[in-house]
């Protein structure tokens, strides 16, 4: 005959039964039932009254002992632990925990103030125009195996922390890659390996900004960015872009400012690429007020019909730019590898910084990337997806000419993964209920408004505005998609 058994409480190393007791004992003991000092219930006594075996009480008693609510020794009576605050009052919350304030440092409490941007997409839709997203397909997933298996046989002399500026091999491949593609001469001594561009605009802002202090942001421009800087408590003196980028001539004559941040290449989100002329006043500006320039290079190798635009760091002769590179829009974001390249003054304190942060980035995958850097790889898929890119771009340009209003206009489609799309006929307020109506139909589209700084009416977009990343679609999707947004504009606009 098979007998059944109690489940077993594995936290507790106890049946249900003992679990039942010691919950019972506990609670007596924290309202005051049990004081301190006070003899414990009989072992026999309880098992008998409770019709469970004394090994069960046992158990549940040994529990209470381990934890410190008992006192037992052999030969004696067991005893509530004297002296010992009763638990309801310990324990007690003083109010409503979700109205209590928690006790936070100055940093902590303006990211309470400032809030945090979610992630732009909630549930999955099928026509999902996400910038920032990158095609499963797009990925060297072959080439990328076989360097990674290279590298995790290939012997190491042992398996400690490694250097927080990243891997040796990794740096001077990027030495070599960034002088080819982006015009830049560097030493590899001021690369630093980082945790995605991210990491790189965090550590500029906590190493280069203080509460009292300001920085130049673009109007609109990239929210995580904007929202790291703020954290520092420094004052955000946002400065209106337009088709060519920061607009240099509104730049603020401000003591304070310390800081600019542009994305010159590809403006996010806008699309402006900042021409010469503007890059050079920038320049001159930032000698003026002694600020640092964080040039944010997220998309620069994809630019259609020309050569990408060399990067602004590469004619800087004062050393004001730190360069921000990333691997996102070429392989994946998933990777969180990103790169800076610092003037050489600044590479002692942000190597410290990154070593307190998380030490340094995985070293595996640094060098899997020096691997198809130096064999040439990497540089034939950039080749390759710039025109793969370039085909999804021209589908969703022809998409929305044949099947959106004529009214309708994109901006910044001249480089990078996504384009901006205007609505004349619908105001800004409208963005919700249009974004709402086509994820309803399976077509996700992003709003442009929310990237502003200034969000008073007055100073907001006068036309709704999305963004419509192409990247991680096929042409057939994007036509797709592009159909169902035209007949979800048809119904909202006005008769």
């Amino acid at each position: 005959m098979v007998q059944s058994r109690q489940p077993t409480d594995r936290r507790h190393g106890a049946t249900g039964a003992g679990r039942r007791i010691y919950d019972l004992l506990r609670a007596q003991i924290a309202d005051g039932t049990l004081p301190p000092g006070a003899r414990a219930p009989s072992t026999r006594a309880l098992a008998a009254e409770l019709g469970v075996s004394r090994t069960t009480v046992t158990a549940a008693f040994e529990q209470l002992a381990a934890e410190g609510f008992l006192v037992t020794s052999s030969g004696r009576v067991a005893r509530i632990a004297s002296p010992l605050a009763t638990l309801g009052e310990a324990s007690a919350p003083s109010g409503d925990p979700a109205k209590s304030e928690p006790a936070l440092s100055d940093f902590g409490r303006r990211l309470t103030r400032i809030g945090m941007p979610g992630l732009p997409h909630a549930e999955p839709v099928r026509y999902d125009f996400l910038y920032g997203a990158v095609a499963t397909r797009d990925f060297p997933t072959l080439a990328w195996r076989r360097a990674y298996q290279a590298e995790l046989v290939r012997q190491q002399h042992s398996l400690y922390y490694a250097p927080p500026e990243g891997d040796a091999e990794l740096r001077r491949a990027l030495q070599g890659y960034l002088r080819r593609a982006r015009g830049l001469t560097c030493t590899t001594e001021q690369i630093l390996v980082v945790h995605g561009s991210q990491q790189a605009i965090d550590l500029c802002a906590r190493l280069l900004l203080d509460a009292d202090d300001a920085f130049v942001f673009e109007e609109p421009g990239y929210l995580m960015a904007r929202r790291c800087f703020e954290a520092t408590g420094a004052e955000c003196l946002y400065t209106p872009v337009d088709t060519d980028g920061l607009q240099t001539a509104s730049l603020p004559q401000d003591e304070r400012v310390r800081l600019v941040y542009v994305t010159p290449s590809h403006q996010f989100p806008l699309g402006g690429v900042m021409p010469v002329g503007r890059r050079l006043e920038l320049l001159q500006w930032a000698k003026r007020h002694n600020a640092r320039i964080v040039e944010d290079d997220y998309d620069g190798e994809f630019r259609y019909g020309q050569r990408p635009i060399d990067a602004l760091r590469s004619i800087d002769t004062d050393r004001r730019v730190i360069y921000i590179g990333t691997f996102s829009k070429a392989l994946s974001p998933q990777l969180r590898l990103g790169y800076m390249v610092l003037p050489s003054e600044l590479v002692p304190v942000f190597r410290q910084a990154k070593r307190l942060a998380d030490r340094h980035a995985p070293v595996l995958e640094q060098r899997v990337l020096a691997s198809l850097i130096d064999s040439g790889i990497y540089e034939r898929h950039v080749r390759r997806l710039r025109r793969e890119n370039d085909r999804r771009r021209a589908a969703l340009l022809d998409a929305i000419a044949h099947h959106l209003p004529e009214e309708v206009h994109a901006s910044g489609t001249a480089a990078g993964l996504h384009v901006v799309l205007w609505l004349p006929f619908m105001t800004a307020q409208q963005e919700p209920a249009l974004i709402h109506a086509a994820r309803s139909n399976g077509v996700g589209v992003y709003p442009v408004t929310p990237l502003y700084a200034d969000q008073r009416a007055a100073m907001q977009p006068r036309s709704a505005g999305l963004i419509l990343g192409y990247a991680s679609l096929t042409v057939e999707q994007i036509q797709q998609g592009i159909r169902i947004l035209a007949m979800v504009v048809a119904e909202m606009m006005p008769r």
